[in-house]
């Protein structure tokens, strides 16, 4: 295990942190490590956590897309772009409203 892994498994599991920057450097080292069941449950919690936390949207769905899993990656961005707009966060919806031009057709 690397060592940032443990810094990052150890500090969010010490007291349940609240702070969506270390559970979004968590799912983002499980997502470099290729552990994409481990990074979809962090940034479910994540997102769970700290919904208003923009970044992780588009990082869930690039995973989820790259696992064959347009439709969840569709729901994701959607879910982004609300919490974008809500926060004004012009730059971060314009890249959400990018990835969902990319996604294929949704399924029926």
């Amino acid at each position: 295990m690397s060592k940032r892994l443990a810094f990052l498994e150890k500090h969010v599991t010490a007291g349940g942190s609240d702070d969506p920057f270390a559970w979004y450097g968590l799912a983002m080292e499980y997502r470099s490590l290729s552990r994409w069941e481990d990074a979809l449950r962090t940034f479910e919690e994540l997102r769970s956590r700290s919904p208003a936390y923009v970044p992780m949207y588009l990082m869930c769905a690039q995973v989820l897309e790259s696992l064959g899993r347009p439709d969840d990656a569709r729901t994701w961005l959607g879910q982004g772009a609300e919490a974008a707009r809500a926060k004004g966060d012009e730059h971060a919806l314009s890249e959400i409203e990018g990835a969902l031009s990319r996604l294929p057709p949704a399924s029926v």
